[in-house]
């Protein structure tokens, strides 16, 4: 079994979507059946690419020129999920990134246990989306997406703690406000695989922004700094917005992120 960081370093470097995701569920079951079997197996060094491979479609753009669609219509829904597995791709190389990239850091195991995890659950989701798209006749790199989401990923590329803060603390707990209302559209629809794909997400999700949270946590105690006080510093450095309301206080509540945390940093 070649070293974490190796793994990590070449699902970063594989291209398409398909392929990337297959490795990465590879090397996460690799990494599961050595834990189960006792062993703590070795993080090792690597050298990530600032910008993951990408296949070539599909087209990045800019954020304000991606094409609104609206949501009630199926070529809207299909807009939606591609978008979704966009976002689901991007995931899996920021969670193999973030073991990547910090490996001066010493981390106890479980810290690689919850992001090795994190990334084959951001796989399947991926896979799940990109079914979905096929079953409607489409597929991922059909349609223009953001290039903005590797955005955070570059800022963060020398501060541990503050990829820990913009990731999956902002980005990731956006996913738990707006994911319902996304099922709501397809339950609306009728779209039963759509319903599940997203379900199944739901669900997962909570658990990514929690070991975030819980991570953060960790390196604050380590540093004796004040968690709530360092978020909002790094959050304003690094994240390059007012966060907006709605919140699911309850998910981000169950993901470790109490109020005080957010609401400041709204407009």
């Amino acid at each position: 079994m070649k070293p974490l960081a190796e793994m990590a370093e070449a699902v970063l470097r594989c291209a398409g979507g398909r392929e990337k995701t297959a490795l990465s569920r590879a090397f996460a079951a690799e990494w599961r059946v050595a834990r189960e079997a006792g062993e703590r197996p070795e993080i090792g060094t690597a050298n990530p690419p600032m910008h993951p491979a990408r296949p070539a479609a599909p087209e990045l753009l800019s954020p304000r020129d991606v094409p609104q669609r609206k949501p009630g219509t199926p070529e809207g829904r299909i807009a939606l999920l591609h978008a979704v597995a966009h976002i689901e791709l991007n995931a899996v190389d920021l969670h193999w990134d973030i073991i990547a990239r910090f490996t001066d850091t010493k981390m106890p195991i479980g810290f690689y246990d919850d992001w090795v995890k994190a990334a084959d659950e951001e796989s399947k989701h991926f896979n799940l989306m990109a079914d979905c798209l096929e079953e409607l006749g489409s597929f991922y790199g059909a349609l223009p997406a953001h290039a903005g989401m590797w955005r955070a990923a570059e800022d963060t590329a020398t501060d541990f703690m503050g990829r820990l803060a913009v990731v999956p603390m902002v980005l990731e707990a956006r996913g738990l406000d707006v994911t319902p209302g996304m099922i709501k559209l397809f339950k609306q629809a009728k779209a039963a695989s759509a319903v599940a794909a997203l379900e199944t997400i739901y669900a997962e999700e909570v658990a990514h922004v929690a070991y975030g949270s819980k991570w953060f946590h960790f390196l604050c105690g380590r540093h004796e700094l004040d968690p709530k006080d360092q978020f909002h510093m790094l959050v304003g450095r690094y994240f390059h917005a007012d966060l907006k309301p709605p919140f699911n206080e309850e998910k981000r509540a169950e993901a470790g992120i109490p109020p005080d945390f957010y609401w400041p940093l709204t407009a």
